[in-house]
C-alpha cells in the first residue's frame, strides 16, 4: 500500500490503491498496446441475473454488517451510518458471516472494549472481509499499528460513510478524520436529519452536543470527541418532531456531558428542555442523559421543574467517580464531593422518587484505602439503584496512565467489595403492591417479557402481549428484583397510544425525504447490466454524477471538481496513447 494511503486525508480522491498503475507504468504499458477488433461475447456468457454478485465493485449492492460498542452517542452514530448505507442501496445484515464488509464502530473508554474491537478486526481480516473502522478508538489514535492500512471514518464525518465504504470495497484505504466547521467554528457533527435505522423503532437517540469542557486525566474519549460543540435548539426540536412523526414514543438525549449543552452557543440545557417538552405528544417520554456535577449546579431549580414534568423521566445520571476530594483532584473532575451531594440532596427533595444513577472508578492511581472507604460510605448513604462500577484501566496517552498505579490485585478487590455492597440491598422491594404507569418499548434479553419503564425510569417487566408494545399502561407491581420489577396490566385502566403515527418497521430507514427518494439509490441503473459490460469511463462518470442529498452543501462540489480533473487526465492518456500507436 502506498504511504499516502495511510495518512490522514481530507478527501477520498487522494487515495491510490495497491493495484493502481503508477504514471511510469502507464507509459510503459501504452507502448505495448495495439488496436484489436473485439469480438462480441456470446449470449451464454452474459450475466442475466437481476442483481449483480455481492463481490462486484458496483457501488451499493454489497452486504454490510455493523457492530457498535459503547455509549448511546456511539449507538446513535451507528444508526445514522446504517441508515445512509441502506438508503444508498447496501443491504444491512445481522449475519456477519454473509457480509462483504464489516463496519466496526468502537469505544475507547476502557481497555476491554478496545480489545473486543481489535479482535473483531483480526477476525474480519481472517475471513477476507473488507473493513471500515469508526468510533472513538481510531479517531483518537489513528496511527496505531493494528489500524495500519484500514479505512477510517471519523466521528464528525459519519455523513460520508457511503463514500468511505464505496472506496473500501474498491480496494482503497480511506481515512476521513477532519472536524466540521462553519466560518472557523467547530460544529456538533454531522446533520441531524440524515437517514438512520433505529435499533429500536420506538426509541430515538438524539446527540445534543459532542465533546465536553473537562480534561479528566483518565479519559480517552476527549481525544476523540474534542471540546464542546452543541447543536442549535431549533435543529434538535426539528429532529424530535420528525421522530414522533415516525412513530417514536421515547427520546433519549445523549452526549459526553449533557449538562454542558449550549455553553458554546449562548444557551443552556434547561432552555433546550423546555422547548422539547412542548413537542412531546401525550404518552411519549423524554430521558435525559449523563451530566457532570459542575454544569448542573447552576440550573438546579430549573432542572427540578423539568424533571417533575409528566413527559420527562425523573431520572438523572450524575457520575461521582470517587468520594475522595484528593482523588477527584487527581482526576481533574472540577468538583468536590460536597458539590455532588448538594445536587443529589436537592433533586431528591424537589423531585420525589427521582432515580439517581452514578459511576465509580475503583483503584484510580493514588487512591488509598481511606479514599476507597469514603466511596463505600457514599454508596451506603445513598444506596443508588443504578451504579456503574468500573475497575480503573490506564488508557494510553492519558495523564493517568503515567501516574503510579494501584496494584492490580488491590483494584480487583476494591471492585469486588463495592459490587458486594451494591448487591446487598434491594431498591425496589418497598414498591411491591404499587400501581404504576409504565411505557412499554422493548423485549427483554431472555425474550420472556416486554420491558417497560415507570416515571422514574425504573425497569418493569410486563407480559408479552403485542397490544402493549409502544403503549403507556397501568400495572400492579407484584414482584421486585435487584434491577427490575414485574407488573401485571390493570384490566380497567386507560391505555395511551404514545405514537402519533405507526412506528417504522424494524430495519426501515428513517428520514427518507422526497428529495432523497427521487435520487438514484445506486448512482445509476447499473443493476440491469452485467458488471463486465459496463465501460470503465461510464462507471467513473456515473459515480461522479452522484451527489448524496445530505452532502449537497460543501463536500460534494470538491469531489466533483477533483473527479472531473481526474477524468480529463485519464482521457488525455487514453487518446494520446491511441494516437501514438495508430
Amino acid at each position: 500500500m502506498p504511504a499516502a494511503c495511510e495518512s490522514v486525508l481530507e478527501d477520498i480522491e487522494d487515495i491510490v490503491s495497491a493495484e493502481d498503475l503508477k504514471p511510469h507504468d502507464r507509459q510503459f504499458v501504452r507502448k505495448n498496446v495495439f488496436p484489436k477488433v473485439r469480438k462480441r461475447n456470446s449470449q451464454k456468457n452474459v450475466q442475466t441475473d437481476d442483481e449483480p454478485p455481492s463481490d462486484s465493485i458496483i457501488p451499493g449492492v454489497q452486504k454490510i454488517w455493523i457492530r457498535t460498542w459503547g455509549c448511546s452517542h456511539n449507538n446513535s452514530d451507528g444508526e445514522y451510518m446504517a441508515g445512509q448505507l441502506a438508503a444508498y442501496g447496501y443491504k444491512i445484515t445481522d449475519n456477519s458471516a454473509e457480509a462483504d464488509l464489516w463496519l466496526l464502530n468502537s469505544c475507547t473508554v476502557k481497555n476491554p472494549a478496545e480489545d473486543h474491537f481489535r479482535n473483531s478486526i483480526k477476525k474480519a481480516q481472517e475471513g477476507n472481509k473488507k473493513v471500515v473502522l469508526a468510533g472513538c478508538v481510531p479517531q483518537a489514535q489513528p496511527r496505531q499499528e493494528y489500524l495500519k492500512g484500514l479505512s477510517i471514518i471519523g466521528v464528525q464525518q459519519i455523513d460520508r460513510v457511503v463514500e468511505v465504504v464505496e472506496e473500501t470495497i474498491k480496494g482503497h484505504s480511506v481515512r476521513l478524520l477532519g472536524q466540521k466547521k462553519d466560518n472557523g467554528k467547530r460544529l456538533g457533527g454531522a446533520r441531524l436529519d440524515l437517514p438512520k435505522i433505529r435499533k429500536n423503532p420506538l426509541i430515538e437517540i438524539i446527540s445534543i452536543n459532542t465533546g465536553c469542557l473537562n480534561a479528566c486525566t483518565y479519559c480517552k474519549t476527549k481525544h476523540a470527541r474534542g471540546d464542546l460543540a452543541s447543536y442549535p435548539i431549533e435543529e434538535l426540536v426539528d429532529r424530535a418532531k420528525q421522530s414522533f412523526q415516525e412513530g417514536v414514543c421515547e427520546i433519549w438525549l445523549t452526549s459526553e456531558d449533557t449538562g454542558a449543552y449550549g455553553r458554546d452557543i449562548g444557551t443552556d440545557l434547561p432552555t433546550l428542555l423546555w422547548k422539547l417538552v412542548e413537542v412531546i405528544p401525550e404518552g411519549a417520554m423524554l430521558r435525559l442523559g449523563m451530566t457532570n456535577p459542575p454544569y448542573i449546579l447552576e440550573h438546579l431549580e430549573e432542572m427540578a421543574k423539568i424533571l417533575n414534568h409528566p413527559r420527562v423521566y425523573a431520572f438523572l445520571h450524575i457520575p461521582v467517580q470517587s468520594a475522595s476530594d484528593s482523588v477527584l483532584m487527581d482526576m481533574k473532575r472540577e468538583y468536590c464531593v460536597a458539590d455532588f451531594k448538594q445536587v443529589v440532596d436537592f433533586l431528591k427533595e424537589k423531585v420525589p422518587g427521582i432515580t439517581i444513577a452514578t459511576d465509580i472508578i475503583c483503584g484510580f492511581p493514588g487512591e488509598t484505602d481511606e479514599d476507597f472507604q469514603e466511596t463505600m460510605k457514599l454508596v451506603e448513604l445513598y444506596r443508588f439503584p443504578s451504579l456503574f462500577i468500573n475497575q480503573f484501566y490506564p488508557r494510553p496517552g492519558t495523564p493517568a496512565a503515567k501516574m503510579p498505579q494501584v496494584p492490580a490485585a488491590v483494584k480487583k478487590q476494591r471492585t469486588k467489595d463495592l459490587s458486594q455492597l451494591f448487591h446487598s440491598y434491594n431498591p425496589y422491594d418497598h414498591k411491591v403492591g404499587e400501581r404504576q404507569k409504565v411505557l412499554v418499548t422493548e423485549e427483554s434479553f431472555d425474550s420472556n417479557y416486554y420491558v417497560a419503564h415507570n416515571p422514574f425510569y425504573e425497569q418493569v417487566l410486563v407480559p408479552k402481549d403485542p397490544l402493549l408494545m409502544g403503549k403507556m399502561v397501568e400495572v400492579n407491581i407484584y414482584e421486585a428484583g435487584k434491577h427490575f420489577m414485574k407488573g401485571q396490566p390493570v384490566s380497567d385502566a386507560r391505555v395511551h397510544t404514545a405514537s402519533i403515527t405507526r412506528p417504522l418497521a424494524k430495519g426501515e430507514v428513517s428520514g427518507l425525504t422526497e428529495e432523497f427518494r427521487r435520487a438514484p439509490q445506486n448512482g445509476t441503473n447499473w443493476e440491469a447490466q452485467p458488471s463486465a459490460e459496463i465501460p470503465a469511463k461510464t462507471r467513473l462518470s456515473s459515480w461522479m454524477a452522484l451527489q448524496l442529498p445530505w452532502q449537497q452543501e460543501g463536500g460534494g462540489l470538491k469531489i466533483l471538481s477533483v473527479s472531473l480533473a481526474l477524468l480529463a487526465v485519464l482521457v488525455m492518456f487514453y487518446y494520446g496513447g491511441m494516437k501514438t500507436e495508430l
